[in-house]
């Protein structure tokens, strides 16, 4: 069996109608309940520990995350982000990212 191919797609002509306006709000509310927005809808950056110090200390320099991972030789800039997220990752890489920032990362007993 042989499959059709999609040669244009369908384009709606003129504004829709009243009618068709009420349609689309109860087809938009329908799914707004059935799969509502996550709360928080962003993860937030942290506000206390190392990872407020980094983004701190990196946004007083004016660097981006990109630059901050090339200073401190790491090849994802992402890395940098999930850290100032508060996210899980190598304990060398915080390392790294910090000492590229001119900050020094100890162990103390508390």
């Amino acid at each position: 069996m042989e499959k059709k191919k999609i040669s244009r797609r369908i384009h709606r002509r003129g504004a829709p109608s009243g009618a068709e306006r009420a349609r689309l709000q109860k087809i938009r509310e329908k799914v707004r309940r059935e799969f509502p927005p996550r709360d928080p809808p962003r993860l937030r950056p942290a506000t206390t520990g190392i990872a407020a110090r980094i983004r701190a200390a990196r946004e007083a320099q004016g660097l981006t995350w990109y630059a901050v991972a090339k200073r401190a030789g790491i090849p994802n800039p992402s890395t940098v982000r999930d850290i100032e997220y508060g996210r899980d990752t190598k304990l060398s890489s915080v390392q790294a990212i910090a000492e590229s920032l001119g900050l020094r990362l100890e162990l103390v007993e508390v």
